[in-house]
């Protein structure tokens, strides 16, 4: 008898199988037993009827503890009422391994409980959705990279300087020399940049930020790509079109994970019909202001005034041409008008704020050490990323996408704990 994935049952209609997984769930219907079947690849329903039934295989069916492991055989029968389009009926049963107590029921439990359980937590059918879907994205964003040129790069964790300040920085001894953990891996991208033209890397980031709220990680993870020869217009028309990407993807590949998830798939799909709005930084503030908000030009967004932004648009909205003075010291001035630079947040609707954060970068040497001194940064550790200017420098621009931000929104959730296998928050590293 083969052995089978759920998410291939179809293939074996009318056929015998084998299914290797856990017991999610259990209930009876007078003489007949509905076991919930998963294996990491689906959930399906296997039936047993008692009158049909080895007695002994049915009373071990009736007292199986809900996440033991199981391997059962049964006959794969087509059924319109079930979400997978099938079931199974089965004929046997083998207990692998009993699961006494299992501490997360099926009933409802606090946050903090299923945190503390976040290793079983995951082997639910919303956060296993959610883990798929967060797969899908991370495949697209790399599928168009590499379909376009870009290079992978992988950056390192440890480095001797900040990228944008020290004061949320985790530092550690390295050799009795300070180092400290990764915030982005931006500036070596710029040095692959001047090497192989489109790089991008993709890996854990780092933030000792104090901040409870619903859109902050202490550890996440960023894609940040880096194209030499692209300047501030061309940047934006690169996020526009990769954000689109990843949202059609996910359309054609979840729509079933997305209606567990009780998504509003048309606000999605809504994305997808015209070009992202656009908004100076100017006119955010005018808006702000008109509202109500206690906000002054030079001051940054926080995450009401990005609701109140946001808002205006069905999709996303790109706000630019910041104020130099609250953007990070490697941005590039506008020509025009120095006192903002050539950057641009993306800011997603309903309320999910800033997912992707991108600029043009300095290309000029005396104006980035200029920069470096202004913000107070230790030259010494910037020499190498001065050498990129010292040395055929070009127009370059780039931006980092923040992906359980992304996912977040793309799933329609309150919090993006739920977008991490593993979530490190303020107070919070276990497991």
């Amino acid at each position: 008898m083969q052995t089978v994935l759920i998410r291939d049952i179809g293939q074996y209609e009318g056929k015998k199988v084998t299914l290797k997984g856990w017991l999610y769930n259990r209930r009876s219907s007078g003489k007949i037993q509905f076991l919930i079947i998963r294996d990491g690849t689906g959930f399906i329903q296997g039936v047993m009827v008692q009158a049909e039934s080895d007695p002994e295989i049915y009373e071990l069916a009736a007292s199986i503890p809900q996440e033991s492991s199981i391997e059962v055989q049964g006959t794969v029968k087509r059924d319109a009422r079930s979400p997978l389009g099938y079931e199974l009926v089965l004929e046997n049963i083998v207990l692998i391994s009993e699961a006494k107590d299992y501490p997360i029921s099926l009933k409802e439990h606090g946050v903090d409980f299923l945190l503390d359980h976040r290793h079983l937590w995951l082997r639910t059918p919303r956060q296993v959705a959610i883990m798929r879907i967060r797969n899908t994205v991370v495949k697209a964003l790399r599928d168009w990279l590499d379909s376009r040129g870009f290079c992978l790069v992988d950056a390192p964790i440890l480095t001797p300087a900040a990228c944008e300040g020290t004061t949320t920085l985790f530092e550690t001894d390295y050799f009795g020399e300070k180092a400290y953990l990764s915030q982005s891996g931006q500036l070596y991208m710029e040095a692959a940049a001047m090497a192989l033209g489109r790089v991008y890397c993709f890996g854990p980031t780092f933030r000792a930020e104090k901040s409870k709220t619903r859109r902050h990680l202490i550890e996440f993870w960023m894609l940040e790509p880096e194209m030499a020869f692209v300047e501030h217009e061309e940047n934006l028309a690169i996020q526009e079109e990769i954000v689109k990407y990843v949202i059609r993807t996910v359309l054609e590949k979840h729509r079933q994970d997305l209606e567990l998830l009780q998504r509003d798939i048309s606000r999605l799909e809504k994305v997808l019909e015209k070009p992202f709005a656009r908004m100076s930084y100017d006119a955010a503030i005018e808006y702000l202001q008109s509202q109500g908000h206690d906000i002054q030009w030079g001051d940054d967004f926080g995450a009401p005034d990005e609701t109140a932004l946001a808002n205006l648009h069905d999709g996303p909205v790109f706000v630019e041409r910041f104020p130099a003075a609250i953007k990070a010291f490697y941005m590039k001035p506008d020509p025009q008008r120095p006192e903002v630079v050539l950057a641009a947040d993306l800011l997603a609707p309903e309320g999910y704020g800033e997912i992707i954060g991108g600029s043009q970068r300095i290309d000029d040497m005396d104006l980035l050490l200029q920069r470096i001194k202004e913000h107070n940064l230790p030259e010494e550790a910037f020499q190498w990323y001065l050498d990129l200017r010292r040395y055929g420098s070009v127009p370059h621009s780039g931006f980092g996408i923040g992906l359980e931000r992304f996912i977040t929104w793309i799933c329609g959730l309150s919090h993006l704990r739920e977008t991490i296998p593993f979530p490190r928050l303020l107070n919070r590293i276990y497991p």
